[in-house]
């Protein structure tokens, strides 16, 4: 359904997203891995077609992403995208105008779900509200495709679980599921395959159960020898421990050669 062929972005010196080949079919659930910078979102912008490769290409259902593939492929950013004017009442409506898929019936339930009311102004709203009401926003379009970046940030813990049956409600056989984030233990629970990307490379598209029955292990342990691997790079780079790690991203103090 949708499919990524030596898809390449270079920003300036940076290649975010090197050559990769990433076929993705309907009645999945994926989980997108990586590290921070690795390449995930820049590569969900692409298949969104929001932004153009250098090169390659990505297909849905065979032909290349362009403006008609957008009424099928709903995406949801990291970032606030709705205008500061707007109550939640209002971003349904600005959707309903742009999408046809888009339902207010479905809309006005999720929001009950989310517990969001209408009169409620974006401009204050907190960080893990505005992550419900883009998760509502764009769950009430009928898309063949829906991507998710980073969809439980800022997200409390009680709240994730009811979120996730949300969004899984409507994740049928028909329907393509891409979620990205760095909270692998949310992604293991609702995922049944996992694609891990790394310095804009695709390492793996794997099925879930076939890592957990054939390898023995999960996505969590996928990603600690992943962080094991490059704190020993980091330490061979850096024996002396004048630079310290945390998570993803190296860290220099002002002391550091």
């Amino acid at each position: 359904m949708l499919e990524s062929k030596e898809l390449t972005k270079v920003f300036g010196s940076k290649t975010a997203v090197d050559h990769v080949n990433l076929k993705l079919e309907k009645g999945h659930v994926y989980a997108m891995l990586g590290p921070n910078g690795s390449g995930k979102t820049t590569w969900m912008k692409m298949a969104a077609g929001l932004i153009k490769p250098t090169s390659g290409q990505v297909l849905f259902e065979g032909a290349p992403v362009s403006i008609e593939s957008r009424k099928y492929v709903a995406y949801m950013s990291t970032e606030p995208y709705f205008y500061a004017w707007m109550t939640v009442k209002d971003v349904g409506r600005y959707y309903a105008d742009f999408f046809e898929d888009f339902s207010y019936d479905r809309y006005a339930e999720l929001l009950r779900h989310m517990e969001l009311k209408e009169d409620m102004k974006t401009k204050a709203l907190s960080s893990g509200m505005m992550a419900k009401l883009k998760i509502a926003v764009t769950m009430a379009r009928d898309a063949k495709v829906y991507m998710l970046d980073e969809p439980f940030n800022g997200i409390d813990l009680l709240a994730r679980d009811e979120i996730r049956a949300t969004i899984l409600q409507y994740a049928t056989e028909d329907k393509l599921l891409l979620m990205s984030s760095h909270l692998v233990e949310e992604m293991e629970a609702v995922a049944d395959r996992a694609v891990f990307i790394k310095e804009g490379r695709l390492v793996e598209n794997i099925e879930l159960e076939t890592m957990r029955d054939e390898q023995g292990v999960s996505m969590a342990d996928v990603q600690a020898d992943e962080i094991r691997v490059q704190e020993n790079l980091d330490h061979q780079a850096d024996p002396a421990g004048r630079c310290r790690r945390a998570g993803s991203a190296v860290f220099v103090r002002p002391v550091c050669g």
